[in-house]
C-alpha cells in the first residue's frame, strides 16, 4: 500500500522565496479537466529528492508565481513528470512559461518496458515499487478553495514516488541501450506541448499524407 504522506506543505499562488531546490524535483499538476486550452490549472505539486511534498494551490487567474516560475525555468534542476506532455502544456498555458530540463516517466516506461502496455503511474508504482496507489480522488473538484486531506494526500502521492521510479527506469533504459533515444524524446516534449496548445493533438507532423 501507499505510505501515509506526512508534512505536506500547502501554499497559495506561489512558493515562498526561501524554498530552494537542487538536483531534481518531481512535478505534477491538477486541473479542472483534461482540456489544456479551457480547463484551468488548480495545483502544482512538487517533491524534492528526499520525498518532501510541496503543493501550490492557485486561485483563479492568480498565476504570477515568480518564485515558482524561476524554479521551473532553471535548467540546472531536472523536472521529473509522469506524462510531461500534458503538464508542461498546462503550465505554459496558465503560467506563460515553458519548463526547462524535463524527464518523463511515461515515455521512459514505454521505451524500457516494451513487454507491457501498462505505463500509468499506478502501474509503475505497483510493478516497480510494489506500491498500490489510491486513485479515488483523481476526478474530484480541484478548484475548491478548501481541499480535503484526501485530495492533498492524493496530490502528494502523484510526485513522491517519481524519483525512485526514474532510477528504476534509467537502469532498464541503459541496459537496453536506449539512453540517446530517451534524451531525444525528452528534448522534443516542449515542441510537442506547443503543438498541443495549437490544437494539433491528433496531427502527426511527420506523417506522409
Amino acid at each position: 500500500m501507499a505510505q501515509k504522506v506526512k508534512n505536506i506543505k500547502l501554499y497559495k499562488n506561489d512558493l515562498p522565496l526561501n524554498i530552494k531546490f537542487k538536483g531534481s524535483i518531481a512535478i505534477d499538476t491538477e486541473t479542472m479537466g483534461l482540456n489544456i486550452n479551457s480547463d484551468r490549472l488548480c495545483l502544482i505539486q512538487i517533491s524534492d529528492e528526499e520525498g518532501n511534498p510541496y503543493i501550490v494551490q492557485f486561485q483563479k487567474n492568480c498565476y504570477d508565481a515568480p518564485n515558482l516560475k524561476k524554479i521551473l525555468k532553471d535548467e540546472n534542476i531536472l523536472k521529473i513528470f509522469h506524462y510531461a506532455r500534458f503538464d508542461i502544456a498546462v503550465i505554459k498555458k496558465n503560467l506563460g512559461i515553458m519548463c526547462k530540463s524535463i524527464y518523463c516517466t511515461k515515455i521512459a516506461s514505454k521505451l524500457a518496458r516494451t513487454f507491457t502496455d501498462r505505463h500509468g503511474l499506478k502501474d509503475l508504482c505497483r510493478d516497480l515499487l510494489k506500491v498500490d496507489l489510491n486513485k479515488q480522488s483523481q476526478t474530484s473538484d480541484w478548484g475548491s478553495d478548501n481541499l480535503s486531506s484526501n485530495q492533498l494526500e492524493y496530490a502528494a502521492n502523484d510526485v513522491i514516488y517519481l524519483h525512485e521510479i526514474k532510477n528504476k527506469l534509467d537502469k532498464m533504459i541503459k541496459r537496453e541501450g536506449k539512453q540517446n533515444l530517451a534524451k531525444a524524446c525528452f528534448e522534443y516534449l516542449p515542441t510537442k506541448a506547443e503543438f498541443d496548445l495549437l490544437g494539433w493533438h491528433d496531427k502527426d507532423i511527420f506523417q506522409h499524407s
